[in-house]
């Protein structure tokens, strides 16, 4: 019975010690996630009081542009306004980012605005606070995502719903949709189309086959072109051409030269002089 009870507490203890590492835990991660924001909480600031000063810039040059301007002024007023929770000033953000942007394509039809130095300071900025924006979106959105996972999972979700812990909201900045490019070489299988046969290279020593690129087909042994031969194809002979005695090599079966008068239209070797019988190999006579 005694080791009983021992085991009860032993397991009890453990349990109370796990409970107390889980939700310091969470409270850890809770307090990550505030100091993130925080962080994305000056930087918006900034980027906040950096707007008055470019809107003022942009107007020396672009005075007939007071649409523009009026909306940034608006949306970096409900901006500065303040936001109860992370989503309400994402959804701010994206507003003024949108109006931020159309400010730079306004002031893209300016160069006098473009290339005068206090307006390139503010952009250089501007362009450096929203990088800090982001990396320090993704830092806030990260301990976010590692303290919702452990308040919505078993067990440590029995010792949030205890502590009073609940999940937080993620800051999500909408980005510019980027489309691809519609890159198109016409349609069809015209001229110049996709599908259309392409020529030889006239300096190219390989030609073309009449089948594939609709070409002749070379005369067939019957004189008719366009009729392809029934067979493999063979290439004619051409005729030979008779050697001299003094410069070609002695006839077959012979070590010496030539005598005189062995040769003629009706001359024939001994029989020893060809294999098979004495005969001649067949071939076109030499012509005289």
């Amino acid at each position: 019975m005694v080791w009983v009870l021992i085991g009860i507490v032993i397991v009890l203890v453990l349990l109370a010690l796990w409970a107390v590492f889980a939700y310091n835990g969470l409270i850890k991660l809770r307090n990550l996630v505030q100091e993130a924001w925080h962080q994305i909480d000056v930087e918006l600031k900034r980027r906040h009081d950096l707007i008055p000063n470019l809107v003022e810039t942009v107007k020396g040059y672009a005075t007939h542009e007071r649409g523009t301007l009026e909306e940034v002024i608006r949306a970096r007023a409900a901006a500065v306004g303040g936001a109860s929770t992370p989503a309400t000033a994402a959804q701010n953000e994206n507003v003024l980012t949108q109006a931020l942007g159309r400010l730079m394509a306004v002031a893209e039809a300016y160069p006098d605005l473009k290339a005068n130095q206090n307006f390139m300071a503010l952009q250089g900025e501007l362009s450096s606070t929203e990088d800090r924006i982001a990396a320090g979106r993704r830092y806030y959105n990260a301990n976010v995502r590692e303290l919702n996972t452990k308040v919505e999972t078993v067990p440590t979700n029995i010792i949030a719903g205890f502590g009073k812990i609940g999940k937080e909201e993620y800051f999500e900045v909408d980005a510019p949709a980027r489309n691809a490019p519609n890159v198109s070489f016409g349609a069809g299988s015209g001229a110049g189309g996709p599908g259309a046969p392409v020529g030889a290279d006239p300096g190219s020593p390989v030609q073309p086959s009449s089948v594939e690129f609709g070409q002749a087909a070379a005369p067939t042994a019957t004189g008719q072109p366009g009729q392809a031969p029934s067979g493999p194809y063979q290439q004619p002979q051409q005729p030979q051409t008779p050697q001299s005695p003094q410069d070609g090599p002695p006839p077959y079966g012979q070590s010496g030269p030539p005598q005189p008068g062995s040769q003629g239209p009706g001359y024939t070797p001994p029989g020893g002089n060809f294999p098979g019988g004495g005969q001649p190999p067949a071939g076109p006579p030499p012509q005289r």
